[in-house]
């Protein structure tokens, strides 16, 4: 692939994350102003959040692709490694999606889930994703996918800081108890 291809992956990468993150950095901050999740789950948000997202996944994987271990990764480390932490991931993923629904992916409020992956994590589905593109950093070893990967990670990392103050006004006390006895993240 030429160079020009990498540029554009890496372009579109890093500015599909730097709003992601500005987003939700700006809704963690300003929670009365909040982005994400959304005070009203439009078609226009949900379409944003997700196409920027799946940005940063694109990106990644398209850098990854086109820099194939550009590390000099050996074989056995980046496939028995990489490759289980994608399938972990993406079954983590789309089991907690299973669990509590599209729409409450979408950022509506569908009620609070806290059984099933949810008794461990309460963002199951965030740490899936962190570990997806974990897997794919290790599999594909591309210097070139490292930037989109790191501000990725970061983002995932920040979505619940923007998303507490919300559970905590929609659910309350019931959410502060979840709160209490299930960690953030694992």
């Amino acid at each position: 692939m030429p160079i020009e291809a990498n540029y554009l992956a890496l372009t579109v990468g890093l500015l599909a994350g730097a709003y992601m993150l500005g987003m939700l950095l700006w809704s963690a901050i300003q929670p009365q102003q909040r982005v994400w999740p959304p005070v009203k789950a439009t078609a226009s948000i949900k379409i944003r959040v997700w196409l920027m997202t799946t940005l940063i996944f694109a990106a990644a994987f398209m850098l990854g692709l086109m820099d194939w271990n550009s590390l000099n990764w050996p074989a056995f480390f980046r496939w028995g490694i990489g490759l289980p932490l994608i399938i972990i991931g993406n079954v983590v993923v789309w089991l907690g999606v299973s669990k509590i629904g599209m729409a409450a992916t979408s950022g509506e409020a569908t009620g609070l889930k806290t059984d099933g992956l949810y008794r461990w994590s309460r963002n199951p589905q965030y740490m899936a994703d962190i570990t997806i593109l974990s897997g794919w950093g290790i599999l594909a070893a591309s210097i070139w996918a490292i930037p989109v990967l790191i501000l990725g990670l970061v983002v995932l990392l920040v979505a619940p800081l923007a998303e507490e103050p919300w559970l905590q006004d929609q659910y309350g006390a019931v959410y502060q108890d979840y709160r209490e006895t299930v960690r953030r993240y694992i």
